[in-house]
């Protein structure tokens, strides 16, 4: 299978994976919780949360991806090699710190969680333990996505994590149904992880010629690894606190407190659900950048390969957005039945904007890492989550979580305008060409069918909610589809679409 496919059945299998995972959140969790109850829940919740707080990848996976495409791009496959051995050395000796860190922790726990009661204490000892043996024999695989990745595997590394899903969910609903308990959700997640991990080296030495090199040194690389991981760490970091520091903002600041802190948790959950289908062929690029930029051909093939990439990801996202801004309010009182919580609607509207103004340039966000300038991103995001802060700080206390949402809004748009000046003039990609053929082209069909959208929602005189919701659902996915096929699509745009509804047809 060449790469063009790999990508595609990549990107159709990562679709694929995301929907499962929305309708098991929907279906399965709910049943799940009411399987093990909400103690036991919360007490494995609390359990993940901690591990994954210690376990960070600490940019390792995208410093893999990102020095395994260069060294494919220029056919140094020892370099490759040699590069592995280093970074499995290395975290194998943050695996070992971690352990250490964990086996210190243990001893603290009755101190730290005094307010469990002695059963629940006892139940989270032991989760704590299977969750954290679990995650330093796991984390030195860690790197095994960006190998996939950077050899351009896409549909093995998918197919793995498509059966990482699956097999929890089936494994953990016979569970269930025959009695079991916490400590077997634990137990699952757990195989299913060790399963994957075995899935991936049989691909990587099935696939892939690597033979790494475990007793190769050089400290040079080791200092541009941790360079390169450092910055990407800061950025991932500055990202991660922009949702996870606002609850905490909002319960202290606001009157609204855990009322504001639920309809914000509620937005934040929609936004994922778009962040998510926007971002499933994120990394599926740098191999062929890094090919591209070693060949010195950005103007020749970059640029082209931005626009139709940017275009892709514009309608994706585009209609997203333009959905929920005209049946979000619906949704979230109707259909998820949350009426007392249909200010999320307003929060979820100003938090995936930007989105559609940032995620369409991950071509532009990858290049940056293949020309290791991430330090320049991490210096924007560290800014963006500075300003959010400082934002959030005074329109929640007067604004609850609407107020939170615009800091938010705000401190990502000013990232937007910071993230296109790099582009344009440190990677000297012309940005308002990108623009005129991008959002200049396809902003007025999605305008027109947020419009039709807003009627349909206002005027549409169903009485039953779910078919309201439904049809005007489907006038609105009609609406944009004209929209574009005779005003929007350009030819290349519509061969691929006439080449999909073939397949579909055979």
């Amino acid at each position: 299978m060449n790469n063009s496919k790999q990508i595609k059945a990549g990107a159709l299998i990562s679709y694929f994976t995301i929907a499962f995972n929305i309708v098991a959140g929907l279906i399965y969790t709910p049943w799940m919780i009411s399987k093990i109850g909400n103690s036991n829940y919360g007490l494995y919740t609390l359990t993940t949360s901690l591990i994954t707080m210690l376990m960070m990848d600490f940019g390792m996976s995208a410093a893999v991806s990102r020095f395994v495409s260069k060294y494919r791009a220029e056919g140094d496959q020892q370099a490759i090699d040699r590069f592995l051995g280093v970074v499995y050395k290395l975290y194998i000796a943050i695996a070992a710190v971690v352990f250490l860190v964990l086996l210190v922790l243990y001893f603290f726990l009755n101190g730290i969680y005094e307010n469990l009661t002695a059963e629940e204490l006892s139940t989270f000892k032991s989760l704590y333990v299977v969750v954290g043996l679990y995650s330093v024999v796991s984390f030195p695989f860690i790197n095994l996505n960006g190998i996939l990745t950077a050899h351009e595997r896409f549909v093995e590394l998918k197919l793995a994590d498509l059966f990482h899903k699956v097999f929890i969910i089936v494994a953990m609903v016979i569970c269930l149904l025959i009695g079991q308990g916490v400590f077997a959700l634990v137990l699952v997640n757990a195989a299913s992880g060790l399963l994957t991990i075995a899935m991936k080296l049989y691909f990587i030495k099935r696939k892939t010629a690597i033979k790494v090199q475990f007793g190769y040194r050089d400290r040079k690389l080791l200092k541009e690894i941790f360079s390169f991981s450092a910055w990407t760490t800061i950025s991932s970091l500055a990202q991660r606190m922009i949702f996870n520091i606002t609850p905490s903002i909002i319960a202290a600041v606001s009157i609204t407190g855990t009322l504001g802190v639920a309809v914000f948790g509620v937005a934040t959950t929609i936004e994922g659900y778009v962040y998510t289908f926007a971002t499933a062929i994120n990394g599926m690029f740098m191999p062929r950048i890094a090919k591209i930029v070693h060949e010195g051909k950005k103007q020749e093939q970059l640029v082209p390969l931005m626009h139709r990439i940017g275009r892709l990801q514009c309608m994706l996202i585009g209609v997203l957005v333009v959905g929920f801004a005209a049946l979000g309010e619906s949704f979230v009182a109707d259909i998820w039945k949350k009426p007392d919580l249909v200010q999320s609607y307003g929060c979820a509207v100003l938090l995936i904007v930007p989105s559609f103004f940032y995620l369409p340039l991950q071509i532009a966000k990858t290049t940056l890492i293949v020309e290791n300038k991430v330090k320049l991103q991490a210096k924007v995001y560290l800014l963006m989550c500075l300003l959010n802060v400082g934002l959030s700080a005074v329109l929640s206390r007067y604004y609850g979580a609407i107020g939170a949402a615009i800091s938010i809004f705000v401190a990502y748009m000013i990232r937007n305008v910071l993230m296109i000046v790099i582009y344009h003039r440190v990677l000297q990609l012309n940005m308002l060409h990108f623009f005129k053929e991008v959002y200049l082209k396809l902003t007025p069909q999605l305008l027109i069918t947020l419009a039709v959208g807003l009627l349909c929602s206002r005027f549409n005189p169903i009485s039953n909610v779910y078919l309201r919701f439904a049809s005007n659902g489907c006038v609105l996915v009609g609406t944009y589809f004209i929209m574009m096929w005779f005003c929007g699509f350009n030819a290349y745009e519509k061969g691929m679409f006439k080449a999909l509804l073939r397949k579909f047809k055979r």
